[in-house]
């Protein structure tokens, strides 16, 4: 059953179909709200995303298919709730656990490149070149990073960014643009490294 279709069938009252949303989107939306606080807030990541959850079952009533697909309509929930968390945090230092990181760091930026099964003498490799990543996504401005992540995280294209974040269309290209760019030229050092390992 379609996103949209199973929201629907939970504001009617269906527990079940909550259950399969939650299931089908725990993981995404857990990464985004995570990748889009960053690491000095990573702490507020858990809080964040159940608030998202909250917020979606406190809206069930109102959530309408004829507007936005329900992925984009939670997404964005949670983008707000997120900007909302860094604008009143005054972006805390609150820096995670080393063993936090994850396979996650790894596979994305593996995927990004091309190279998504890293033999077994590369994975600390691509762990830090992940670990990288995020410390350069961390450092890109709030506004530039969610642009990132609503494009790569959850696929929206350029006009939605705009209309997500009530932006005009320059605006929202040009906080992707910045934001490639500026991801481009952190890595770049780190990558040219791949290119000839030492």
């Amino acid at each position: 059953m379609p996103d949209d279709q199973l929201m629907l069938a939970y504001a009617a009252g269906d527990t079940d179909a909550f259950d399969e949303l939650y299931s089908r989107h725990e993981a995404g939306l857990y990464r985004f709200v995570r990748r889009l606080l960053g690491v000095r807030l990573a702490a507020q990541a858990d809080e964040v995303f159940q608030d998202t959850w909250l917020r979606i079952v406190s809206a069930r009533a109102s959530f309408s298919p004829q507007g936005a697909a329900w992925r984009t309509w939670a997404f964005t929930i949670a983008h707000n709730l997120a900007m909302d968390r860094l604008r009143t945090s005054g972006r805390e230092v609150d820096l995670p656990a080393q063993d936090d990181a994850s396979d996650e760091p790894l596979d994305w930026i593996a995927a990004s490149l091309d190279q998504t099964h890293p033999s077994s003498e590369d994975t600390a490799f691509w762990r830090a070149a992940g670990l990288q990543l995020l410390h350069c996504l961390d450092e890109l401005p709030d506004a530039q990073r969610a642009a990132f992540l609503l494009h790569h995280e959850d696929g929206a294209t350029v006009e939605d960014l705009a209309q997500r974040l009530g932006l005009q269309f320059e605006t929202a290209k040009s906080r992707l643009r910045y934001a490639l760019q500026k991801l481009r030229g952190c890595m770049r050092g780190y990558l040219d490294v791949l290119g000839h390992p030492a």
